[in-house]
């Protein structure tokens, strides 16, 4: 009897010792002091949203040797007042190439109808695929609050894939990441049913230009206008064309600084009063809270532009 009391003892013991491990490697052996390349994914709803989303820390992140993917979750093929179908898909998966070879990135698009997208079991595990096979550290997405049903959906998708991602059995065909990644929203603007938090926010000034080529590269959704475009905005004259060009430009110009401005003193939590008065250009992120959720020295591991 004290024999198969001890063994019982012995199983139980063991039993404890296995429930104690964590279920993911703690960040501060993953990440601390790591010099390692970095891993990004950023999910946009169409082919533009990633890049208008995040495409100047993506530059930065690029610059400093890391990877980095955007995916748009649907082919854009009803984005434009005038043009539709595959042609029109295919004139944007070529834009936003264009983009991915300024920015230093690599991208997919994948074959969703625009404006079709809906939150299915078959769409969360592509998703959960995609971000599995890049072994992402960083996932980026929308948010699901937001004023088209494709980027909602799309919020909705990324952010289902935060636990799945880790589970097994779970699409079994491409192995499950053992560290949860660091799930997140690009900035938006809008407060119901609650408003953005900016966690982390970039200076993207040294890479300005870049996003401002790689988007103004996108004449069918800018300068044309996209679905809400009209053949007046097409003039034939040079003058007109240029003033045109310069809306377009004006207006992302406009918007990056406004998140500059809105989130100024949280650019001082991560740059410093002295640097944060000066950047006139940021992107702002916020951690959703189902995947990891990563200290201030963490962070700064996977964005690492504050030094």
């Amino acid at each position: 009897m004290r024999a198969k009391s001890k063994a019982c003892l012995a199983s139980l013991m063991a039993l404890i010792v296995i429930c104690a491990i964590p279920l993911f490697e703690p960040a501060s052996a993953s990440f601390a002091g790591s010099q390692r390349q970095l891993r990004i994914i950023a999910f946009g709803a169409h082919p533009d949203d990633a890049e208008i989303g995040v495409s100047g820390t993506a530059a930065l992140w690029a610059a400093k040797g890391h990877a980095v993917k955007l995916v748009a979750v649907t082919n854009g093929d009803i984005g434009h007042w005038n043009e539709a179908g595959g042609p029109l898909a295919r004139r944007r998966k070529v834009e936003v190439e264009r983009a991915a070879k300024i920015l230093g990135s690599t991208v997919e698009v994948l074959d969703n109808h625009d404006g079709e997208l809906l939150p299915t079991l078959e769409n969360r595990k592509t998703i959960t695929r995609l971000i599995r096979q890049w072994k992402a550290d960083i996932v980026i997405s929308h948010r699901p609050n937001d004023y088209h049903p494709d980027h909602r959906y799309t919020g909705i998708l990324v952010q289902d894939a935060a636990y799945m991602v880790t589970v097994p059995n779970f699409a079994p065909d491409v192995p499950h990441l053992t560290n949860n990644p660091v799930f997140m929203y690009s900035s938006d603007r809008f407060e119901k049913p609650n408003p953005f938090q900016a966690d982390v926010i970039v200076d993207i000034d040294s890479v300005m230009e870049k996003k401002l080529d790689g988007l103004l590269g996108m004449a069918s959704q800018f300068y044309e206008g996209g679905a809400n475009g009209s053949a007046e905005l097409m003039s034939n004259d040079p003058a007109k064309q240029k003033e045109r060009w310069a809306v377009v430009r004006k207006r992302f110009v406009d918007r990056q600084r406004g998140v500059a401005d809105k989130y100024r003193k949280n650019l001082e939590e991560w740059y410093g009063k002295d640097h944060a008065s000066k950047v006139q250009h940021a992107e702002a992120f916020e951690i959703c809270e189902y995947g990891r959720r990563p200290d201030k020295a963490e962070l700064k591991v996977l964005f690492p532009f504050f030094n």
